[in-house]
């Protein structure tokens, strides 16, 4: 099966196009919070890094076989997330074959999937990850490792990771919300350059992702 998924990836990599997508999970959370968020980042990537990401990402459920049509799936919202039985069995395929999760709290997602996530990896913790890590590194230098971009409880912005044969498979950023400087400038009146940190930091994201 992980053969399998790499042959595809490979393929996708190489063709015309790329595609990602957004995660429709249950247990009542806003899952379509931040609709503007991931067309202005693959814009942004698809211009500056040299990628060739489908202009319209995806949405996908965790349960669904199309999962692993996706190198890249993104969630964010403010509420409770519930990942059901098959969800969790195809999560875990997902991210073992060479998929990779980030989860973004948008302020309220915290205690959801903290709890949700050991249903996935229960013998995997959540750990920090360092701003040495090579997803703070490039295409853009973060030495300070993830940017705030919104003040939430006004602590400090961390990324937690779970790591798989040393490769970062699930991502958790939070006291962040990179998806609220993704999204149109109106709409949370961020200043310019607080977008574009938030949009650098996605596109290391991205980076990571199609050279790891």
């Amino acid at each position: 099966m992980k053969k399998i998924f790499y042959l595809l990836l490979l393929a996708t990599t190489i063709s015309f196009s790329q595609e990602i997508a957004l995660i429709k999970y249950n247990g009542g959370g806003d899952w379509y919070a931040n609709p503007t968020a991931l067309p202005n980042l693959i814009r942004f990537c698809n211009q500056n890094i040299g990628t060739k990401i489908k202009s319209k990402p995806a949405t996908v459920e965790l349960s669904s076989p199309d999962l692993l049509s996706y190198p890249f799936v993104y969630a964010t919202g403010h509420g409770n997330v519930v990942f059901s039985d098959a969800d969790v069995s195809n999560l875990r395929n997902y991210m073992l074959s060479g998929g990779f999760v980030h989860f973004d709290d948008n302020y309220g997602m915290d205690q959801y999937i903290r709890k949700e996530i050991k249903k996935v990896f229960p013998n995997e913790v959540l750990i920090e990850i360092p701003a040495t890590h090579p997803i703070f590194q490039k295409p853009n230098s973060f030495p300070s490792g993830l940017p705030k971009i919104h003040e939430h409880d006004g602590k400090r912005p961390q990324a937690f990771g779970i790591f798989i044969d040393n490769r970062l498979v699930f991502l958790y950023t939070a006291e962040c919300d990179l998806g609220d400087g993704w999204e149109d400038p109106e709409v949370h009146n961020d200043p310019k350059e607080v977008r574009e940190k938030a949009l650098k930091m996605g596109a290391n994201i991205i980076n990571y992702i199609f050279n790891n």
